[in-house]
């Protein structure tokens, strides 16, 4: 049988804004009511249609449900003060002003009201057919005058557009809320303001500067990774924030990367991050047969350079993590050797000694490597020099330039033999 046109526009529809055709008709058949309504109807009729796409045929009724009988002055209040449209819209009024004026006692339950539009009341309904009950539906077809007029075309078109732009973003919604929290593939679209918007597929999601890593620069067609952080519905349309610059994105590449932190043979334990610059990641595993930082660091260190590729060369340590807090802060610490680190539990501060050679690189520069080991171990660090003296707040300038060199050479990363450990027993990080 040969497709009508009516047939092939729903069908263009469909494919163009990814919708069903149940939903384009659904839209067809509520804004068919809607021009009906406008030209023929009347606001105390509950007007659907049916709609055929093959013939263009349209079947039109009013529905209404059997309810208790209420009291005749109820329902009969002001029912002959206007015509039928000016007093539907007054007794809606009237209601609306007493649903908002009347505040029910505590454990009374709101008095039920009755609505001429989409109800009948029992004693009326058994006039039409004896054997109806509360609760039926009485469904009764109406008669199409003629053609609809310019105006109720208008409502119709109105009517179809808006029901498919709800459609539409409720579907983009549905989709990008189940991928809350995930990471997702996008494109660098274009800078609206200090917002970058992404394109993520069948929706542009912004990035806002928060979420915007200040040493990464987002030209226009760049395709990258982000962290899906949060999908709202507003006025609107869904709003699909992304990130480039949270601690999650870091463990979702990680997962991405290394199969055995994906089928949890490896635990991420905890991550402390300075977005662009320097992660801090501390893992464990409860397999013997895996060793953790060899299996993150990956043959010649090709596991770890494609996740600093993906963060666009930011420098990660990978730690090992420990029950014992002592070796687990000396870890933290690296690439710095700790000699001795000494806890106070009340206050939760540790102090940690190295050798005045390893004071600057256990400090990092502007403090950055002791910031994140704290953040990572949940434990306020103090560096103390082997010799003695006070905490070191800060290295010395020679020592800071040393330490600006070493920052400002290239990561290398290399696969870390068993044997080849520290004092502290801690394993060689990999930046």
């Amino acid at each position: 049988m040969a497709q009508s046109a009516i047939q092939a526009a729903i069908q263009q529809i469909c494919q163009e804004k990814n919708l069903s055709e149940e939903t384009v008709l659904r839209a067809i058949e509520t804004a068919l009511a809607a021009a009906f309504r406008k030209d023929f109807g009347n606001k105390l009729q509950n007007i659907i249609t049916q709609f055929d796409p093959k013939t263009g045929e349209v079947k039109v009724f009013d529905v209404k449900t059997v309810v208790e009988d209420l009291p005749e002055e109820e329902v009969a209040e002001g029912a002959e003060a206007a015509p039928p449209e000016a007093q539907a819209g007054e007794n809606e009024k009237a209601a609306a002003e007493a649903e908002a004026a009347y505040i029910p006692a505590e454990g009374e339950e709101p008095a039920k009201k009755f609505n001429p539009k989409t109800e009948i009341q029992l004693k009326d309904a058994v006039l039409i057919d004896p054997e109806y009950q509360i609760g039926a539906e009485i469904v009764t077809p109406l008669e199409v005058p003629g053609a609809f007029g310019r105006m109720a075309a208008q409502t119709a078109k109105q009517v179809i557009i808006q029901k498919l732009r709800e459609e539409e973003r409720q579907i983009i919604f549905d989709e990008y809320k189940a991928l809350e929290h995930e990471l997702i593939n996008g494109t660098v679209q274009r800078r609206e303001g200090r917002n970058v918007l992404v394109d993520i597929g069948h929706a542009a999601a912004i990035m806002p500067p928060e979420e915007q890593v200040e040493r990464e620069r987002y030209n226009i067609g760049n395709r990258l990774k982000f962290y899906l952080k949060a999908v709202e519905q507003t006025a609107k349309g869904p709003q699909i924030i992304v990130s480039r610059s949270d601690a999650e994105l870091v463990k979702k590449i990680f997962a991405t990367e290394i199969p055995e932190i994906a089928n949890n043979s490896i635990e991420i334990k905890s991550l402390s991050r300075e977005a662009g610059s320097r992660s801090k990641v501390a893992i464990a595993t409860n397999d013997e047969n895996i060793d953790p930082i060899g299996s993150c660091v990956g043959q010649r260190g090709m596991r770890i350079q494609m996740i600093i590729s993906e963060l666009s060369n930011e420098k990660v340590d990978i730690i090992l993590w420990d029950d014992d807090a002592t070796k687990f802060i000396a870890n933290a610490l690296s690439p710095a050797k700790v000699v001795s680190v000494k806890l106070d539990e009340d206050n939760r501060v540790a102090v940690a000694t190295v050798r005045e050679d390893q004071l600057s690189l256990a400090i990092g520069k502007g403090g950055q490597n002791v910031r994140l080991a704290s953040r990572l171990t949940g434990w306020k660090i103090d560096i103390i020099p082997e010799a003695g003296g006070k905490p070191a707040a800060a290295a010395p300038a020679v020592e800071e330039a040393k330490e600006e060199a070493a920052e400002a050479a290239p990561a290398t990363v290399e696969s870390i033999p068993a044997e080849e450990k520290n004092d502290s027993g801690q394993e060689k990080a990999a930046e």
